[in-house]
């Protein structure tokens, strides 16, 4: 067993950053790489970028294996693009020798078992090594033994279904066919431009990959004429989209909520609230049916956008002893901690191998997929979960169990927001020194977030915020007073109103409520 590789099933920033602590601990890695290249994922979402700094989106142990090969570490303080991190760090770490002679690319793990064991039997489980069934690009199965499995394949390519109750709705999997229905964050003003430009688009989610879309299409919709945009949330309200009056406890929201709620005002996007998708009618074009407080109602569209999260596929561990948490399908010990019916911003400690275990031995989960359905995980936190995993492999228990982040206690942080005005600037505005900067999500949403005193909502939860809400709609940026004060009474205008961006700082007092359970006021 001593002899037998670590198997690291996905190479993305965690499962790589998995590999570098496997070997700084002197433990063989062996990865598997269901994309064509490392890191395809990312590669999906070149186009957004992040609102953490490098300094919070290079591991520590990658950051010393690629210390020795002559690579350039980017600028601290700069902004990295989905691109710059896949080509500036994530592809020199894949090609560390190291980590090189041990990456499959195009192979996908179907299955994970023990040797000679199926999941009913225990005796002599703990001795028997690992089983990986893969599969290559051309059907080629082969079967790999291995001492310990670490499962870092992320989420990106589950998505949730778009109908009521978590499940599809009636004629989902015939739109999704038929291409009526897209992938997640689409390039909308970049390499799929010509599949949106002129036609009537509909996103639904109230997240920040929501945000993040509704905003490309308003650029086109400026561009190329005939654009139409509508936007379909289940909620009555957008207000935690545009910031204020949050459930997270954050004092105010920031330039993307300003920015995406003046479009809305100016009638540029057409919202939907309290709309449940209950099924699809394919045509040439995409007939969406919902309900509504008010009775049945139907939007055409030429295409939709889903911006309603992820979850984890668990279909290859169905032989492996795992011990779920029953609502959000991460490990036991985490679940509560995660739960976003209970926590969002803020409110989720570090955690490593004894909280990522399972009852099948040398068995973790890690990264996005170990948050199973809440969308709440850092990149930050992948790094410290390997990092103690890989501790707790090699027979470093103290170190295991030693899990902290480097984060502020106050719950303070910045992000590179700046004003509100959406100018170039705002995304290059460097963080403020001392301060804690949101660090990005990997292997799903990447919906960049704030990162505050221990986790931070990611994929699909609260968006970043703005430093103060203005006193007055008066002092709201860039757009008409009154079309945004109507828009949202509760959500307070965006501060430094066109002037040099700012940092906007975050926070999260104690004692607050948390979740969508503070929402309801249960």
């Amino acid at each position: 067993m001593s002899e037998l590789p670590v198997a690291v099933i996905g190479a993305g920033p965690v499962g790589l950053a998995a590999a570098a602590h496997l070997i700084e601990r002197g433990l063989t890695p062996v990865i598997f790489e269901a994309g064509a290249t490392p890191a395809a994922a990312v590669a999906s979402w070149a186009h957004i970028r992040l609102f953490s700094p490098w300094r919070y989106d290079v591991d520590a142990a990658a950051r010393r294996l690629l210390a020795g090969t002559g690579w350039q570490e980017p600028d601290a303080e700069a902004l990295p693009t989905g691109a710059e991190l896949e080509e500036q760090y994530l592809r020199p770490l894949a090609a560390v020798p190291g980590i090189a002679a041990s990456l499959h690319t195009s192979t996908r793990v179907v299955a994970v078992s023990r040797e000679g064991l199926d999941k009913t039997r225990t005796g002599g489980r703990e001795d028997s090594p690992f089983l990986l069934r893969v599969e290559d690009a051309e059907g080629t199965v082969t079967d790999y033994r291995a001492r310990a499995v670490i499962d870092a394949s992320g989420t990106w390519q589950t998505p949730n279904p778009l109908g009521q109750a978590g499940l599809p709705a009636v004629g989902e999997a015939d739109a999704v066919a038929a291409g009526l229905i897209t992938r997640p964050l689409p390039d909308v003003v970049g390499r799929d431009r010509s599949r949106f430009a002129g036609k009537h688009v509909l996103v639904v989610g109230a997240g920040h990959s929501a945000a993040n879309t509704l905003l490309a299409l308003g650029e086109l919709a400026e561009q190329e004429p005939g654009t139409r945009i509508s936007w379909a949330i289940r909620s009555a309200s957008a207000a935690n989209v545009y910031g204020g009056g949050d459930l997270d406890g954050l004092p105010a929201r920031g330039a993307l909520g300003s920015r995406l709620r003046t479009l809305v005002a100016d009638g540029r996007i057409e919202l939907h609230t309290a709309f449940t998708i209950t099924g699809f009618k394919t045509s040439d074009t995409l007939s969406v049916v919902g309900t509504t407080p008010y009775g049945g109602k139907q939007l055409d569209v030429d295409l939709l956008v889903p911006a309603t999260g992820f979850r984890p596929d668990l279909e290859m561990l169905r032989e492996i002893r795992l011990d779920l948490d029953p609502s959000v399908e991460a490990p036991r010990g985490l679940g509560p901690l995660i739960d976003p019916e209970f926590h969002s911003c803020g409110t989720v400690a570090p955690h490593g191998a004894q909280l990522l275990s399972h009852p099948e031995k040398d068995f973790y989960v890690a990264g996005m997929k170990s948050y199973g359905r809440a969308p709440t995980f850092l990149m930050a936190t992948g790094y410290e979960q390997v990092r103690s995993i890989a501790a707790a492999l090699a027979g470093d228990q103290q170190a295991a169990d030693d899990v902290q982040l480097v984060l502020p206690e106050t719950g303070v942080c910045s992000t590179d927001l700046g004003g509100s005005c959406d100018t170039a600037s705002s995304c290059d505005a460097p963080a403020v020194a001392g301060s804690v900067v949101s660090v990005s999500c990997c292997g799903a949403a990447p919906e960049p977030v704030p990162a505050t005193e221990a986790e931070s909502s990611c994929c699909g939860a609260p968006e970043p915020v703005s430093a103060a809400p203005a006193a007055s709609s008066s002092a709201s940026c860039c757009g008409t007073d009154a079309g945004i004060a109507a828009a949202e009474e509760t959500a307070p205008a965006a501060s430094s109103c066109c002037s040099t961006p700012e940092p906007a700082f975050l926070g999260i007092p104690t004692g607050l409520k948390h979740g969508r359970s503070a929402e309801q006021g249960d």
